[in-house]
């Protein structure tokens, strides 16, 4: 602590001092609190504060800074010479993290826990939390699974270990655990991408990040950590500190890219090929394709689809308190115009966190979110029929009821998907109340307790409407369908922690607790058809002469938790973590539902050892190792149980209703269990300025809760039985540095992570899962695909009638394939999906990375981070549809190359009407890719402006994002999943709303 001394002068003066580091460098952004009251101010980009001095002598001024240890200044007298302080950088060991039911400092820790930045995150463009995660940290694979604004995205920590089960991570916001799963905010209704139920939450009132990811950290909490926790803190208020903030952006969005299209003179000679292979006459005359030739005709059906459309978001927050009351409050205006013409996102919410100390051993907290957000969806539809429809359909007609043409000419269904973006009502509403409340008294030195109540309140309402106009109504006359689904959960935590150093050799930190947990979900859809007008929409379902099949569900679950844990600590060297937590799961079945998971974990911090002391460019050493089992419950309610279903027939020439057995009970379905093992370094050399952490893992899941096939003779087609086995094993590595210190300052982060997938077993005469292109194959990683492997063309000249034929009718231009078996196992002379199909590459990268640059130039700041995945494929389901070559939809360029008499190709097969739809490895590519994520300047005006407007703190910013991609992949873009978290079907695009890159510029403003 520093003592001034100096002559005494009134309270009208100010105390003025200069804040910098150990090397002289000046620190900007410090806050100066005098302790006691709400007195503050915060350094300017120099360096220099001035705060008004106390009533009365002496008075403390609490100096701190993000990476710093605090600093006290205790004033005495005043002294017309400003006051030189100078900050420690924070030791990294001493450094707080979020752990479950408790905090740690890294020092202490024996888990795996990798904590997030939330400074990189000003004035990136995000519309959920979830998404800050990409390439941020070791071991998160993150994948934007549509572009549509506010859709889902996948995460996924160490792998996937599930099948039919969850593989998302468990969200623990101030306390409060929620499971991200999207169908709990989707009636069925809206027809495309699911929208991310964490998009309701506003990502700028975030505080911290922590991510656990080994059983050690995981365990506590039990039945919900075998796929990782996320711990998001929000943002609070702090004694002395009333701070007014506006931070704000404005920007606009375009799609990555655009797909190579045949324009309407290269489809029209296609389409006459194709007619001509039939023995046809053919569509288009010469002149007719000589005047499809002329500049400007034809339709660009991307170029009419995709617009650049707008971002912006706007927050304001009011924060502070004095000794006994910290409150925060904040509002949030985020608006999201999709690069498809009439889709958006928008939500409003706003945040309040209050804690109040009602005496020295007794506090209150209170905090909760509200938010209203809402969707105009993308139909799935709409990118599939935009990429096929025929570049000779004219967009709009004059003669048509809606003034649009209705659909595609050319023997197709395909509807114009202009219309269908314009005039289909296809919205998602979401509103969301998220909080909880809890108690916390000190019953002796060291030992507390806290008792908390929340609450997770999620209505969806859903509404479609198909005018008769439209081609997917026409049929109908005009459809309505209007969905409820509403979700209300409640959460009791009510636990013990005892905190005490005993002497330089022994420490305790221990928690006991129970919980308790209950959520309840209520769909209502109902539907209508043949509307004497489409003028109400969906608003008038009585108005319909034709009322369809309306339906109704109701769910509830509860789980009742006992946990434990101990972290003994000898002599700051030697630490020690026991944990278990015992759940007792309604969704399993009656004799299993209770399961244990425990864990142990133990640390060895060398760098206190002497030996390694004396080293002096070793800062820091610790080894890390960990073992224990956690478990996932994530299926649907009463899986286990007899269900009835409601079945109509005819009986007596008379239609009759009854329920008969829809699902077999099996009261012995149980937890599915992750076993983890971990070993971990953390190393910092040259006084911290390089920090290494290295992770090497082994995960195996057993007893999967699997759905499998019965036989015939059950009467029933499958159920849920815990069988089958997975292993991920990997490594991680996360280096950070500090590169420059002083007027130019620059720091780096780089994380890396390997993960390999294989499914052990899939229960007793099971060796694989197929679904659609995707199979989950013993011996093989989830999402590994399955197809044909193509073998070139069939050429003029070649003995087709003695080759291995996928079609009796193929011949020279037709595609070759290989084959690889027979009903013997035997090559057969014939190919066949049931026996030629082979397993080709996987949906899942051998490594994934992130690359952060931050640098600092006077009141300049730069950020730039590159993210990317190498070694994944992708099934490219739109390259195959555009390859048909059938003269029906339109095609690839590629489509150009493809086999005539006079261009004998061995890639691309010739022109045909009626080809067989093949899946093949033709259409397997290589999905690596490395991507500028994000590239921010911001600049901050100096103190000598902001203090003459009468503000702290203004800076500017401009942003670029997903601005640029390398990568082999053809499709829009490499990091798609049109199945969104689905771990077996992974990888497959087909459909996929495009993703966007954005340039935008924001400020934020401090009072």
């Amino acid at each position: 602590m520093l003592m001034l001394a100096a002559r005494l002068a009134s309270a009208q003066e100010t105390v003025k001092g200069f804040v910098k580091d150990n090397t002289g460098q000046s620190l900007p952004g410090a806050t100066v609190v005098q302790k006691g009251t709400s007195k503050y101010a915060v350094t300017d980009p120099d360096g220099n504060f001035e705060i008004p001095a106390g009533k009365e002598f002496p008075f403390t001024l609490q100096i701190n800074l993000t990476g710093y240890e605090q600093q006290d200044v205790e004033v005495y007298e005043l002294s017309s010479a400003p006051i030189d302080v100078v900050l420690k950088t924070a030791n990294v060991l001493d450094q707080v993290v979020v752990i479950g039911y408790g905090t740690q400092k890294k020092g202490d820790l024996t888990g795996s826990v990798s904590s997030i930045s939330t400074g990189d995150l000003k004035g990136v463009p995000i519309s959920s939390l979830d998404r800050v995660l990409q390439g941020r940290a070791a071991g998160v694979q993150v994948t934007q699974s549509s572009g549509q604004p506010g859709s889902s995205v996948s995460i996924k920590i160490r792998g996937g270990n599930s099948i039919n089960g969850a593989n998302e991570p468990l969200y623990v916001i101030d306390g409060f655990p929620v499971y991200n799963n999207n169908s709990y905010a989707d009636a069925g209704v809206t027809n495309g991408p699911t929208i991310n139920a964490l998009s309701t939450l506003n990502p700028s009132d975030i505080e911290s990040i922590d991510i656990l990811k080994d059983a050690s950290a995981t365990a506590i909490y039990g039945s919900r950590g075998a796929n990782g926790v996320v711990i998001i803190t929000t943002k609070k208020g702090k004694q002395g500190k009333n701070v007014i903030t506006y931070d704000g952006y404005y920007g606009v969005q375009k799609v990555l890219k655009t797909l190579p299209l045949m324009n309407a003179q290269q489809w029209a000679l296609l389409k006459n090929d194709a007619m001509a292979d039939s023995k046809k006459s053919p569509a288009f005359s010469q002149a007719e394709i000589d005047s499809l030739g002329r500049p400007g005709v034809g339709t660009d059906w991307q170029d009419e689809a995709f617009r650049q459309a707008s971002i912006q978001n706007h927050s304001l927050s009011f924060s502070g308190g004095d000794d006994k009351t910290r409150f925060a409050l904040s509002g949030n205006y985020f608006k999201q115009n999709g690069i498809l013409h009439n889709t958006d996102f928008e939500r409003y919410s706003f945040r309040i966190n209050i804690d109040r100390d009602m005496s020295k051993r007794f506090k209150l907290g209170f905090n909760f979110t509200g938010s209203k957000s809402s969707a105009q969806v993308a139909p799935e539809n709409v990118v599939p029929n935009l990429l096929q429809m025929p570049p000779t359909m004219p967009v709009y007609d004059p003669t048509s009821a809606n003034g649009f043409t209705l659909r595609s000419i050319y023997d197709s269904p395909l509807a114009n998907p202009i219309a269908t973006l314009f005039l289909q009502v296809n919205e998602t509403h979401i509103f969301r109340g998220f909080g909880n409340a809890y108690g916390e008294y000190q019953i002796a030195d060291g030992l507390k307790a806290k008792v908390s109540l929340g609450t997770d309140i999620l209505l969806n309402k859903q509404n479609r409407y198909l005018p008769a106009t439209l081609q997917e109504g026409s049929g109908l006359n005009g459809q309505g369908i209007v969905g409820n689904k509403n979700t209300i959960g409640w959460l009791n935590e009510n636990t013990l922690s005892y905190n005490k150093i005993f002497s330089e050799d022994h420490a305790l930190d221990a928690v006991v607790g129970i919980t308790q947990q209950a959520s309840t979900t209520e769909n209502t859809v109902a539907r209508a058809a043949t509307f004497v007008t489409d003028d109400f929409s969906y608003h008038n379902l009585g108005g319909g002469t034709t009322f369809q099949n309306a339906s109704s569900n109701y769910f509830k679950w509860t789980l009742l938790s006992y946990l434990g844990r101990i972290n003994y600590t000898f002599r700051n060297k030697y630490n020690l973590t026991l944990t278990a937590r015992a759940d007792g799961s309604s969704r399993l079945g009656k004799d299993k539902k209770w399961g244990f998971f425990p864990s142990a974990a133990f640390s060895w911090n060398l760098g206190r050892e002497e030996f390694i002391r004396n080293v002096q460019e070793i800062s820091n050493l610790k080894f890390r190792v960990s073992g224990g089992v956690t478990g996932n419950q994530e299926i649907a309610p009463y899986t286990s149980l007899a269900q009835e279903a409601y079945f109509s027939y005819l009986f007596g020439r008379k239609l009759v209703a009854g329920y008969a057995p829809n699902g077999i009970a099996n009261p012995n379905l149980g937890w599915e269990q992750t076993a983890q093992y971990d070993a971990g370094i953390d190393l910092g050399l040259f006084k911290n300025r390089v920090n290494v952490t290295f992770d090497a893992y082994y995960k195996k899941t057993t007893d999967l809760l699997l759905d499998v096939p019965l036989p015939y003779t059950s009467g029933y087609p499958n159920a849920f039985q815990n069988y089958g086995s997975v292993e991920n094993k990997g490594i991680e590595l996360a280096i950070n540095t500090v590169n420059t210190e002083g007027a130019f300052g620059w720091t780096t982060d780089f994380v890396f992570s390997t993960n390999r997938n294989k499914v052990l077993s899939l229960g007793p005469g099971v060796s694989s899962v197929i679904s659609g292109v995707s199979i989950a194959q013993v011996g093989y990683p989830l999402g590994s695909f399955l197809v044909l492997k193509t073998d070139g063309i069939f050429q003029t000249g070649d003995d087709i009638a003695n080759l291995p034929k996928f079609n009796a009718n193929d011949k020279a231009g037709s595609q070759r394939y290989v084959d690889v078996s027979g009903a013997d196992g035997k090559p057969d002379g014939t190919i066949t999906q049931a026996y030629d199909r082979v397993i080709v590459g996987n949906a899942q990268p051998k490594f994934i990375f992130g690359l952060t640059n931050n640098f600092s130039y006077k009141n300049f700041d730069l950020n730039v981070l590159l993210q990317g995945q190498s070694g994944n494929k992708v099934y490219n389901a739109n390259q195959a549809n555009l390859e048909l070559g059938t003269g029906y939809i339109n095609a690839s360029t590629t489509m150009l190359d493809r086999w005539t008499p006079t261009n004998p190709s061995n890639e691309i097969h010739r022109a045909i009407e009626n080809p067989a739809v093949t899946v093949s490895d033709r259409f397997i590519e290589n999905g690596s890719y490395l991507r500028l994520k994000n590239l921010s300047l911001g600049y901050s005006l100096p103190a000598a402006v902001t203090s003459k407007l009468g503000i702290s703190q203004l800076r500017l910013h401009v942003t670029a994002q997903n601005w640029v991609t390398w990568t082999k992949y053809t499709g829009y873009d490499p990091e798609v999943s049109r199945n969104e978290q689905a771990t077996l079907t992974q990888g497959v695009d087909n459909g996929v709303y495009p993703a966007s890159k954005t340039f935008l510029g924001g400020l934020t403003l401090t009072f």
